[in-house]
């Protein structure tokens, strides 16, 4: 079968030819691939970006790690999943041996392993899951919706981590696929105002707007953050900043446009340090901190949440291409005119292209 892969360090990716997916373990499920998403992972990856040096040891490796499909075989001892049933999946797989997994605690496993990044993914027909992991899907969520479960996991974590609640101001930077599922998540937590802004993301802003969000902000537009920000700030600063950008730039006056007493989120991933005004923080008693992978606790509420707002959520998939094309998907997604780019593997499939 076709499959995207990171054959070596460096930058560059390879679709090729691969060996069928083997016979699930017992605890496994072979999945058949229906919706992978692409992240900005896979582009950091792609670029070989230094954040990402870590995943030389793991090399080769399929990519894809945003995904849904339906289970096409099960292994021995797998309860509560059945052949032909539509699932995504939690991508960071855990060891089961170490302290914190023999203790219950599977969040804290210190030797984790994520699905399309340190083991096989599913940029390909058919990737290895173990059972554990999965996801059922409830009936009528699409697969390409259902594919979003790991993203908005993202999402609803950082809203947790700020700790929004009904009444609070929020400051969303970034309307990619993330900072739009915290924009959603922000409004369901009760917040009384949600401002999203980026640079030249008039499609996303688009999208945004068909998801019922109108305080939106592009600073291309506006001649920069602070003027674009001046005239919310006028109002007073924000209970919660969330930066989903990964720009370095947007640090200092996210923390200027931030409430005393505020939360300042951080979810992109920055390639260096970035520099924090301490004694401001100090003074105005605020905080700072780190989103990234969901408690494996959250995701039914995910899920849920992905079945009650299907519609709002179709929004967010802008471009669905087959695997065929996947460096056509992976520009795409580079372009601020794609919101979510979805890689369709059975469309080579009815083409008659899977190899």
């Amino acid at each position: 079968m076709k499959a995207l892969r990171k054959l070596a360090p460096g930058q560059g990716l390879s679709l090729e030819d691969v060996e069928p997916v083997r016979a699930p373990a017992p605890g496994e499920v072979v999945v058949a691939v229906r919706a992978v998403g692409v992240c900005g992972t896979d582009l950091h990856i792609d670029e070989w970006t230094a954040s990402y040096h870590f995943m030389a040891p793991s090399l080769p490796v399929t990519l894809g790690h945003e995904f849904s499909g339906v289970i096409r075989a099960v292994g021995e001892g797998v309860a509560g999943l059945a052949v032909g049933q539509l699932v995504s999946a939690r991508p960071s797989t855990t060891c089961g041996v170490c302290a914190a997994c023999v203790a219950g605690e599977p969040d804290r496993c210190t030797t984790r392993r994520g699905i399309g990044v340190a083991r096989d993914g599913a940029f390909a027909a058919e990737v290895l899951v173990p059972a554990r992991n999965c996801i059922p899907i409830p009936d009528g969520v699409d697969a390409d919706v259902a594919s979003m479960a790991e993203p908005l996991s993202v999402s609803h974590e950082a809203v947790r981590v700020g700790g929004v609640k009904p009444g609070d101001r929020v400051l969303v930077l970034g309307p990619g696929n993330i900072g739009q599922g915290i924009a959603l998540f922000a409004r369901e937590a009760g917040a009384r105002q949600v401002v999203v802004a980026g640079y030249g993301d008039g499609a996303r802003m688009q999208v945004l707007r068909r998801m019922g969000f109108t305080d939106l902000v592009d600073f291309a537009e506006t001649g920069g953050i602070e003027a674009g920000l001046a005239p919310y700030l006028a109002e007073g600063r924000f209970d919660v900043v969330i930066e989903a950008t990964g720009a370095a730039a947007v640090i200092a006056p996210a923390q200027r446009a931030l409430a005393v007493h505020g939360t300042l989120v951080i979810t992109g991933i920055h390639a260096a340090p970035v520099p924090v005004d301490l004694v401001a923080l100090v003074r105005n008693h605020q905080s700072v901190r780190g989103s990234y992978r969901a408690p494996e606790a959250n995701w039914p509420g995910v899920v849920e949440f992905m079945h009650a707002h299907h519609d709002t959520l179709r929004h967010m998939v802008t471009h669905r291409v087959p695997l065929s094309r996947a460096y056509e998907a992976f520009a795409l997604a580079r372009d601020k005119t794609a919101t979510k780019v979805v890689v369709q593997p059975q469309l080579d499939a009815v083409a008659g292209l899977a190899g």
